[in-house]
């Protein structure tokens, strides 16, 4: 986005243009980009949209209705063009791979396959757990490792091919949820991971595993 910014600055005034120049490098942005700041903080939404909510889009018409109604002029090419410029600042990079967004889409189709399940509160559980995860991300996979080689000093070798798993946002979401569910109603646990399993191809033994595994941690931060 800096070099849209820097480009529109070092533009050629109009003629007749004031020749009253900003006070600073920051006003000259600001200047620059007041009329359009609303329009690319809508695409930014609108981008946000179609990466994480599938089905609710915000269409162009719902933009121009909306900026609209704020008094903004716009037109559905003005709205596309706002949206190809914050695409081009981001060097088309929105596609990046978190854990949230496996978890948000594993929840999704949990919900639809197994509608008794609370999503919405299983979801806010979710996101606590991760936040613990992320936290003690070294600690919990340490103790991942030890466990899947059933070793308290894994070797060289194992620590290398453990690395793969350490990078695997797919089980670290089931794990994340498999917690929230065996914290939020744990009878229904077993029924879960096997889904969870099916839906994934994970096998069950490896999403019990890490969800112990972060359980225990929970727990008692020293145990193994």
């Amino acid at each position: 986005m800096t070099a849209h910014i820097t480009k529109l600055l070092t533009a050629p005034s109009p003629q007749g243009a004031s020749a009253v120049q900003p006070l600073s490098y920051e006003d000259a942005i600001l200047d620059t980009l007041k009329e359009k700041f609303p329009i690319i903080v809508f695409s930014c939404v609108q981008l946000a949209s179609k990466m994480s909510l599938h089905v609710d889009i915000i269409d162009n018409n719902t933009g121009v209705r909306f900026l609209r109604s704020l008094g903004h002029t716009v037109t559905k090419k003005s709205i596309v063009d706002s949206e190809l410029l914050v695409l081009s600042g981001l060097d088309f990079r929105l596609d990046v791979a978190n854990p949230l967004i496996y978890v948000e889409i594993l929840l999704e189709v949990l919900g639809h396959n197994e509608p008794s399940i609370p999503i919405e509160r299983i979801y806010n559980l979710c996101l606590q757990v991760l936040r613990f995860v992320v936290l003690e991300r070294v600690a919990i996979f340490d103790k991942l490792l030890m466990v899947t080689t059933r070793s308290k000093q894994p070797t060289i070798e194992q620590r290398e091919k453990f690395v793969t798993v350490t990078e695997d946002c797919m089980l670290l979401g089931v794990a994340v949820i498999a917690v929230a569910l065996f914290i939020f109603r744990v009878r229904q646990w077993e029924k879960v991971v096997g889904e969870l399993s099916n839906i994934t191809g994970i096998s069950s033994r490896s999403i019990i595993d890490f969800a112990d595994v972060t359980l225990l941690h929970i727990v008692d931060p020293f145990v193994l």
